[in-house]
């Protein structure tokens, strides 16, 4: 499938669309306390957006990873509620942009591009376990803001939740830097949010801590395939 320069217009749009609507939905207060969650959301819709128009190498993997974010976030609301249309309707276009992102072709204007590789010394190898930590970082974020931004009981929950907030975003922004120390972040948040959705396990339902659980083991499988690097990196393993 071809039509590289269309696809990525359209995906572009869906992602300044979700955007928008986020953005709006948390200007306008419906949700008063999850009003942080819905810009934080719409931050992550805008990022998808100006890297996609912007051509950053790392722009497509981390759009897939929200595209794929929409196509989950739909699938559990249909398990709980059925076929409804709004989820129908998120669910589509969110695959939609995730399908038009897909392919060699498209790959040649972000991850495709030589002068990245060059800068970073990557082999094929190194690229596609960069691109699929990317796009497994990419799903994670959203579910992370999420569950790190909306109101909790405890404060120390709430600080726990901002910790791993801040590794996933930071550890994320230093992954696609090639640093060490992103790996390790990404880890770090992948663990502590799975320790939380254990401790939740005990007074809350299995599908409250469904999306802290998930968004610590895609972290967690995120850092796996740079640990052995990591370690030689450090003189750790040999």
């Amino acid at each position: 499938m071809k039509l590289v320069g269309e696809r990525r217009a359209l995906s572009a749009v869906i992602f300044a669309f979700y955007f928008l609507v986020y953005l709006i939905i948390g200007l306008q207060g419906l949700v008063p306390d999850l009003d942080k969650a819905f810009y934080a959301l719409a931050g992550v819709y805008g990022l998808a957006f100006f890297s996609l128009v912007a051509g950053y190498f790392w722009a497509r993997w981390y759009s897939v990873g929200v595209g794929l974010y929409g196509v989950i976030t739909c699938a559990v609301g249909m398990w709980q509620l059925g076929p409804e249309p709004v989820l129908l309707f998120v669910g589509g276009t969110h695959l939609a942009a995730t399908m038009m992102l897909w392919g060699h072709a498209m790959s040649e204007g972000y991850d495709g591009q030589q002068a990245w590789r060059q800068r970073f010394h990557m082999d094929d190898n190194a690229v596609q376990r960069l691109g699929r930590s990317v796009i497994r970082a990419g799903v994670s974020l959203p579910m992370v803001l999420l569950y790190a931004l909306a109101p909790k009981p405890g404060s120390a929950e709430l600080a726990l939740s901002g910790v791993a907030l801040l590794l996933a975003a930071f550890g994320l922004r230093a992954l696609v830097r090639m640093r060490t120390w992103g790996v390790l972040a990404i880890g770090a948040a992948g663990g502590l949010l799975l320790a939380m959705a254990g401790a939740d396990l005990a007074t809350h339902s299995t599908l409250f801590v469904l999306k802290p659980a998930l968004a610590g083991a895609l972290l967690i499988s995120a850092a796996a395939p740079w640990m052995g690097p990591v370690l030689a990196f450090l003189g750790l393993r040999r």
